[in-house]
């Protein structure tokens, strides 16, 4: 990655060297309730990374006039903001979707990845940064999504996006879902090897910070 370009540099960093799951360990409790249909997972993904972005934008706008001893109100505020537009929208245009991904949209104001970026990157760096920073946590934690929804919903039930890819002829000789891919344990551990798979491949060259 080039040091001379540090847009790209922030973009980059939360997708594979700081992820925010794989790395930070936030954000895990949604991976597992999510991941059972990759449609469900990816209209997480995009929502949250709307609202990491957004919010963080706003933040940075606003960094001057925050009064320190009403930080953490004002940002919750900015970031409940952007989690009712995101939910109502949902409901409005995916209300299927919204139902099935019932509370853990509005619970994204409780993700730590939100707060984390309004605290540690947003209040102390210029709007476009914020917001490129935004979008790179957001992409972080929608692959994570994504990679373990793929292999749920593949294994689990033989479809993506809903759409059956297992041939019925592999079913006709004995081939059978592994059900235990549709259980929040089977997240659980596909995240575990995720993180190890990447520790593994990271060893010894460091974390960009």
């Amino acid at each position: 990655m080039k040091k001379n370009n540090p847009i790209l540099q922030i973009f980059l960093r939360p997708i594979w060297g700081d992820n925010p799951i794989n790395i930070q360990m936030l954000g895990i409790c949604s991976a597992l309730a999510v991941t059972v249909q990759l449609k469900t997972a990816l209209v997480m993904a995009l929502a949250m990374t709307f609202v990491v972005s957004c919010s963080s934008f706003i933040i940075s706008l606003m960094r001057r006039q925050i009064p320190n001893n009403i930080r953490i109100i004002v940002e919750l505020s900015v970031i409940s903001t952007f989690v009712i537009i995101t939910d109502e929208f949902l409901r409005a245009y995916f209300y299927d979707t919204s139902k099935q991904l019932s509370v853990f949209v509005g619970l994204i104001i409780t993700n730590c990845i939100v707060m984390g970026r309004a605290e540690s990157f947003a209040l102390s760096n210029p709007p476009h940064l914020s917001f490129i920073d935004g979008m790179g946590n957001g992409a972080g934690y929608g692959l994570v999504l994504v990679s373990v929804a793929f292999i749920r919903e593949l294994l689990g039930s033989g479809k993506l996006f809903g759409v059956q890819v297992v041939p019925e002829s592999l079913y006709a000789i004995g081939y059978e879902d592994a059900g235990f891919m549709l259980l929040a344990p089977a997240a659980f551990i596909i995240i575990g090897l995720m993180v190890w798979l990447q520790k593994t491949l990271t060893k010894g060259r460091g974390v960009n910070k």
